[in-house]
């Protein structure tokens, strides 16, 4: 028993120093946390400021917060911090061989968000990923696809890849290719897209709608519809002028064909 007390006495110590780090590690925790948002928010709150800066700042006090915890952590247990920094320093190597991919995440992180090719909200394509964009923080840049997946790409793949951002000019233009019959009379044929395009309230009226004879393909002639409009309505129009197009032609009496092969025996 004698030992066992002992024993507890010299373990009394350790003991009290990880209750005191477990205290400071959940409070330096909560309070990074509570403090990026606030970050989050008070930036997010600044007109003249996108929320991505506002995502990305409060990653980075998040970060910057929990490594001061974790050297208040290690300090409980009587490592200094310039005891650290010294170990640190010894292993400066190592450290930036495993981490090399972690630093190339952050150091492309600040390029994008100095340069800013996208923001929260927009849709974009990167390197051949497509998605809205809803976060961008210190490591990643997280997109979700139309049909609600998640997608998470590190921004050193972002920063090397190419990006089209579909959302970044507030005007977009809606093409489609309609093919008619040979036997068709084109003006009638003309006249009925064009209605459809200038009929439709999205549609823009500068600049104005094309319409041209674009193609003479194998079983049809390719007319071509070009029309502006914001890039907020791009896929609702799209697909609406798409139905209505087609009605309209059947309204005018216009033959849409289908695809034929003549095969000739000899």
């Amino acid at each position: 028993m004698e030992q066992w007390i002992e024993q507890l006495g010299a373990l009394w110590p350790l003991l009290i120093s990880a209750a005191k780090a477990l205290v400071v590690l959940v409070v330096g925790w909560i309070a990074a946390g509570v403090i990026s948002g606030a970050v989050r928010r008070r930036i997010n709150a600044t007109p003249h400021l996108d929320q991505t800066l506002g995502n990305f700042a409060a990653s980075a006090v998040r970060w910057v917060l929990l490594a001061i915890v974790l050297v208040a952590v290690l300090g409980i247990f009587g490592i200094e911090a310039t005891s650290l920094v010294a170990m640190l320093g010894a292993a400066t190597l190592a450290i930036g061989l495993a981490l090399q991919g972690t630093l190339s995440d952050l150091a492309a992180g600040v390029m994008l968000v100095m340069f800013r090719p996208y923001k929260l909200g927009q849709y974009v394509d990167i390197g051949g990923t497509s998605g809205t964009v809803v976060d961008l923080n210190l490591f990643v840049t997280e997109l979700v696809t139309p049909d609600n997946v998640q997608i998470i790409i590190p921004n050193s793949a972002v920063w090397s890849s190419s990006i089209t951002n579909y959302s970044s000019y507030p005007r977009r233009r809606v093409d489609l290719v309609v093919g008619v019959g040979y036997g068709a009379d084109l003006k009638v044929a003309e006249a009925a897209l064009r209605g459809v395009m200038e009929g439709d309230a999205r549609a823009l009226k500068e600049p104005g709608a094309f319409l041209m004879v674009t193609g003479l393909g194998d079983s049809a002639v390719d007319l071509t519809m070009r029309v502006w409009c914001a890039a907020e309505d791009y896929w609702g129009l799209k697909f609406d002028l798409t139905r209505a197009g087609k009605e309209a032609l059947n309204a005018a009496g216009v033959d849409i064909p289908f695809p034929t092969r003549t095969i000739i025996q000899s």
